[in-house]
């Protein structure tokens, strides 16, 4: 058994927004019209011991978001479990913006944001002041080597 962390470290809120990226593409192929674009504005835990972004349930229907793999979950208490996943969640946050696979929570209230959105956007927890800072305001910098 995994020993259980405590779970408010490294935890705040943010909000931010996510779209169906599928939408946004047809949007720009002019196939349907920007006001058609599925996308709405939510609450997200940013939890720097989480690795992926997981969405409640309601909220990847309301997206339509395609549906993904099944992916085997693993809680900070030591359950483990599969969940669904989500294809196409375009995140926009902080000026930063990018597409993910998500976990679907069916019964979540409000959304996770875990390490892989935090590097992939180069954003740093600040828990002190509970918000999110970009490590470069200007560039998002990659690690290559």
């Amino acid at each position: 058994m995994l020993p259980r962390r405590d779970t408010n470290v490294g935890r705040f809120s943010v909000e931010f927004e996510v779209a169906n990226y599928r939408d946004l593409v047809a949007a720009d192929l002019g196939t349907l019209t920007r006001d058609k674009v599925r996308r709405a504005r939510i609450r997200g835990i940013v939890d720097t011991g989480a690795s992926q972004l997981v969405l409640p349930g309601k909220i990847a229907k309301q997206l339509g978001l395609p549906k993904g793999d099944k992916v085997k979950v693993r809680y900070a208490d030591g359950r483990r479990t599969t969940r669904d996943s989500a294809d196409d969640a375009y995140i926009e946050m902080l000026g930063r913006h990018g597409t993910f696979r998500a976990v679907v929570e069916q019964k979540r209230e409000d959304a996770l944001i875990g390490a892989i959105v935090l590097e992939t956007f180069d954003l740093v927890a600040d828990c002190t002041r509970q918000r999110l800072v970009p490590r470069d305001p200007d560039f998002i910098v990659s690690e290559i080597e």
